[in-house]
């Protein structure tokens, strides 16, 4: 299998398995958040033995459109390509004695649990954590939930647009505070993957000079409240309540989205000498009443962004982004995905790789998007990358753990 980047885009590669091939991981997660997490230790070469359902697998199997559909097999859903690439595919009816046995087995050799059931679903199970603990001693377990394990809504089950909207980010998504929006991907779901993948990576660093094993637990509340970022501290120092603002920054002015004669434009005037930059460019005083520094221009945002408008909508698109890049001011276009994906510099960075998918042939897939390089020396990041499995690809690796115990 090979990806995108060709030889000459840079040093001959010193192909690596991953800075986390010794590591096994059993992957019980469903939907989005855990996916999302184990997906990230398989792109670093974690061995992800992913356990689904017999019936069905893992519920984004069948969320779509959009499927793809080759002749003679089952649809693909490329909501599920989307989050399970670099894993392997067993099926076990966890409600059964058998399933439960050959959990077992491969709980007693695994590095890694992840899980995302309600709190409480494995305990029903027979997989409690004491129980895992007594199990295998050295298991990190990552236990990913809506609202946290415990407070007085442990219990609620979470979906993304749901926790946006509990955990406070659709009330700073939008054009104003009267039309709130979600944002375009499952942000909350996304963000609980990365900091689950996070904390388990530093458990592993701690049971490295512990020998046990310990609970990681991540939420999609505490995922989306870990990135309010200054929103957060505007309330919980300042007294003040963010709100939604469109297309421009609360904080700093002029920083947001224009129109051009064509299209739009995004610019980022941080600090007070690219004001001076973006004025003297566009021939305006930067010393003006109501505008000299960030706070005047924050509090006349209306009148600034209405003279930034009648300046851009004098030039093309093309036009001013060459203006903005020769006079250093931060700017960019919008893309749509297609664009993103045909462009040079996505595909500079290995964000495209093509796998073979045992019914769809040879597929195109977002990359990983973390790379790795010796110290001053040539790049090693993992090339080997495998397709989203079929379900129960891989029962196999059943058979022969639990073949010595009929």
């Amino acid at each position: 299998m090979t990806d995108t980047i060709h030889p000459s885009d840079g040093p001959q590669l010193a192909l690596s398995a991953g800075p986390l091939a010794d590591l096994t991981v059993v992957d019980l997660t469903r939907a989005l958040a855990g996916p999302h997490a184990a997906m990230m230790l398989g792109d670093l070469g974690a061995d992800v033995i992913k356990v689904e359902s017999p019936v069905g697998g893992d519920d984004t199997r069948g969320w779509g459109p959009p499927f793809i559909e080759p002749t003679g097999a089952e649809r693909e859903s490329t909501y599920f390509l989307s989050a399970n690439r670099n894993k392997k595919s067993v099926t076990l009816d966890l409600k059964s004695p058998l399933g439960r046995d050959a959990l077992t087995e491969l709980l007693r050799r695994a590095d890694v649990l992840m899980e995302n059931f309600r709190p409480g679903v494995l305990d029903r199970l027979g997989f409690s954590e004491e129980v895992l603990q007594e199990l295998n001693p050295r298991l990190i377990i990552l236990s990913i939930s809506g609202f946290g394990h415990d407070g007085p809504e442990a219990g609620r089950a979470g979906y993304d647009q749901i926790a946006q909207g509990e955990a406070g980010l659709m009330s700073l998504t939008g054009a104003n505070p009267h039309d709130l929006q979600r944002v375009g991907v499952p942000i909350a779901d996304l963000l609980a993957g990365m900091y689950g993948a996070f904390g388990v990576l530093a458990a592993l660093n701690e049971r490295a000079r512990t020998g046990r094993g310990q609970v990681v637990r991540a939420s999609l509340l505490a995922a989306v409240v870990g990135v309010h970022a200054f929103q957060g501290t505007k309330w919980t120092v300042a007294g003040q309540i963010g709100e939604a603002t469109g297309n421009h920054h609360p904080s700093i002015c002029p920083y947001g989205l224009f129109d051009t004669a064509d299209g739009a434009v995004q610019i980022a005037v941080g600090s007070e000498g690219l004001w001076k930059r973006f004025c003297d460019g566009f021939h305006l005083d930067a010393h003006a009443p109501g505008m000299a520094t960030n706070p005047e221009r924050v509090a006349n945002q209306k009148r600034v962004n209405d003279l930034v408008q009648n300046v851009f909508s004098l030039y093309s698109t093309d036009e001013l982004l060459g203006i903005l890049d020769q006079i250093g001011v931060p700017a960019g276009r919008i893309r749509n995905l297609r664009e993103v994906y045909e462009w040079e510099q996505t595909r500079s960075q290995g964000l495209l790789i093509d796998v073979d998918h045992a019914t769809l042939g040879k597929i195109t897939l977002p990359g990983p998007p973390l790379r790795f390089f010796d110290v001053a020396g040539p790049e090693r990041t993992r090339r080997d990358h495998s397709a989203p499995p079929v379900l129960g690809a891989d029962n196999h690796l059943i058979d022969e753990l639990t073949a010595g115990r009929r």
